[in-house]
């Protein structure tokens, strides 16, 4: 008796935004497997699924994970443990299915969840992609760090008293999850001397909707959440230090 041949699970990073930021590889799957499946909310569209559009032919069977946007972590839990049952059907039939994930797929990215249900089960390959992170950093024309620098990534749900503790030991930082969390994170920044040296990114690579400007100069209360907020204690330090040989 043989062994059974399943599909294989593709976690796909198709990049921050333009879809000329998926890689050669991700393009060679995406076009080649059968079955495609991207998370969106519960109404309107997928981003994952509008970066890959360009490039699909209508012959995919699809899968939309339908998240709710809820705090609490129960719905979404339930969302997965369906969509990893979906997913496994078509595993087990041999069909490659492949996750498209916005972004890098373990870069926070909910394919981790999908991955923790299914990994231990059917073979699967994660294609890096070009993260929010690298899209940022190119729209504000900075690097994201120079020379000895560290680099903290801050998701901004962290409690504010943790977000001042931490803000305050940095050299360069990347804020997530922004959101309904901008205030909290505008009194973080202002509480540690940050405030002049944070730039906020909206919707990085995405033609006219992407936004970048100084964080004080940004209007809003809240952030869609495809924004980030890089900061740089020594703002100029790629130019100040450019005569000095790293230590």
């Amino acid at each position: 008796m043989t062994d059974p041949v399943f599909g294989t699970l593709y976690g796909l990073g198709v990049g921050p935004g333009d879809p000329e930021l998926i890689t050669l590889k991700a393009l060679r799957i995406l076009k080649s497997v059968p079955v495609l499946a991207w998370p969106a909310p519960l109404e309107g569209e997928s981003l994952a699924r509008s970066i890959a559009a360009p490039h699909l032919d209508g012959h995919h069977i699809e899968i939309a994970i339908r998240m709710p946007m809820d705090v609490k972590r129960f719905p979404a839990q339930q969302v997965y443990d369906d969509a990893a049952l979906t997913i496994a059907d078509h595993l087990k039939a041999g069909r490659d299915v492949a996750v498209l994930c916005e972004g890098d797929p373990f870069f926070y990215g909910s394919f981790m969840y999908l991955f923790g249900r299914l990994s231990d089960r059917f073979p699967v390959e994660v294609v890096p992609g070009v993260s929010s992170l690298m899209a940022t950093a190119a729209a504000t024309g900075a690097p994201l760090a120079a020379r000895n620098d560290v680099l903290t990534i801050l998701p901004a749900p962290l409690d504010e008293d943790v977000l001042i503790k931490r803000l305050a030991e940095i050299d360069a930082a990347a804020i997530i999850k922004i959101g309904r969390h901008l205030p909290k994170l505008r009194r973080a920044l202002e509480a540690t001397g940050l405030m002049d040296q944070a730039r906020y990114i909206g919707h990085a690579t995405m033609g006219d909707r992407q936004t970048v400007c100084a964080l004080s100069d940004y209007p809003h209360e809240t952030a869609p959440y495809f924004s980030m907020v890089l900061v740089h204690r020594r703002r100029d330090a790629w130019i100040t230090g450019m005569g000095e040989a790293a230590e």
